[in-house]
Formats: C-alpha cells, sequence, structure tokens
C-alpha cells in the first residue's frame, strides 16, 4: 500500500469513528440573524429539491433521522445546522454540517424562490467559517439548469464546491460513467469547481465512506 493510500484509509477510519459518536441537531435560521456563532468550520449541502439530500445526510451521520426526509419538494426553508463531534473549552463541536434550502421547486410562490435567493446567495457570501458546499446531482438526471445556476452563484460567491451524483444505484455501470463524465466536464467549466466528483448512494450505503472521508478533508480537522 502506498503512502497516500495508506493515508486515505486512515482518513477514512478516522471519519467513521468520528460520525459514529456525537452528531446532534443545532438550530434551523430562517434568517442571517439566526446563524450559530462562526466557531467552528462548516460544510453546507445543497441541491435540488427531492435530489435525496436529507437521505444522504442520514446516511453520512449513520443516523435513521438527522434531517427530515420528505417526498414534498421543497420542504426544507431554512438553514439547518447539525454539530459533529464533542464539545471543548474552546469550540461546541468540531465542526458544523449545514443543510440548505433545496432549490428547483416549480410550484412555489415567487416570493418564495427569492427569499431562498436572498438567504442563500448571503450566505454563501458572508460565512467566513464555510470550508466547502457539497453540490448534491441526482444520477439519474445529471447537472440540470438549474445545477449549472446554482455552480454559477457558488463560483460567483467563491466557495468551493464538489459535486455529488445521489442515487447512483438507480443506473446501469454504463449509464453512470456516461454520467460521471458529463458531470465532470460541467465541472470543469466552472472555477470553483473540485474537479473530483463523488458518487453515492443511501439507499445501498454507496460512496458513504468516501464522502465521510471528503468532508473530514474539506474541514480540515
Amino acid at each position: 500500500m502506498s503512502d497516500e493510500d495508506a493515508a486515505r484509509a486512515e482518513l477514512a477510519q478516522r471519519a467513521g469513528r468520528l460520525f459514529s459518536g456525537r452528531v446532534e441537531f443545532k438550530l434551523s435560521a430562517p434568517a442571517l440573524k439566526f446563524l450559530p456563532e462562526p466557531e467552528v468550520p462548516e460544510i453546507a449541502f445543497c441541491g435540488r429539491s427531492n435530489v435525496g439530500k436529507s437521505s444522504l445526510l442520514n446516511a453520512l451521520t449513520g443516523r435513521r433521522a438527522i434531517a427530515r426526509t420528505s417526498v414534498t419538494p421543497g420542504r426544507t426553508q431554512e438553514l439547518n445546522f447539525f454539530e459533529v463531534g464533542e464539545p471543548t473549552e474552546t469550540a461546541p463541536c468540531l465542526f458544523r454540517l449545514v443543510d440548505m434550502p433545496g432549490y428547483g421547486f416549480a410550484k412555489a410562490p415567487p416570493a418564495v424562490v427569492e427569499k431562498w435567493r436572498r438567504l442563500v446567495r448571503d450566505f454563501l457570501r458572508g460565512r467566513v467559517v464555510l470550508k466547502r458546499t457539497l453540490l448534491l446531482v441526482d444520477a439519474r438526471h445529471g447537472v440540470k439548469p438549474v445545477d449549472a445556476e446554482m455552480m454559477t452563484m457558488l463560483d460567483e460567491a467563491a466557495v468551493g464546491y464538489r459535486v455529488v451524483l445521489t442515487k447512483a444505484d438507480k443506473l446501469k455501470a454504463t449509464e453512470l460513467e456516461a454520467v460521471i463524465e458529463r458531470t465532470r466536464a460541467e465541472a470543469r467549466k466552472h472555477i470553483a469547481a473540485h474537479p473530483e466528483v463523488l458518487v453515492t448512494s443511501s439507499e445501498v450505503k454507496l460512496g458513504i465512506e468516501a464522502l465521510r472521508a471528503a468532508v473530514l478533508e474539506d474541514a480540515g480537522v
């Protein structure tokens, strides 16, 4: 095993131990004034409504319902914060996960969509402890125009992000490989996108170990 492989294996083991420990809901913030103090690194999750964000957060943290799942698109309209790791004398936890409101809900009133845009844009531009955003894309559909718009918003906010394909178990291997290649090609068009595309499935736990390791790496812990 190479030194790089050994380091990755150690990181994956540490991530598994960490997520099997304390992971607790902190608060929901419907506006920036309700955000928790910027005391620890944060990793945000965003994606289209019904992309499987809540299910992936549950799989990532090894919990059944740390994040609510719903068949109703656009259910999450707030920034939801989760604390990972035990508190210390100087910090309430090791880092936080941020569940961002889903986008692309076609039936939402214009006022709701505009509120979402302001909240997300201002959070992305002003949150100094935000280390990385994970942009979730449904593998069955690939990067849709609304996803590309979100990627542009992240580029403009100068927030580094990774693209994470969800529901990858729903595709045949050849179909999945084609989606991965198209997603990589789209990511290369965006200045803030990480070149690596993560492939996951909450249902069969595909890619969850690699995702946990990536979160730890991005959080710098």
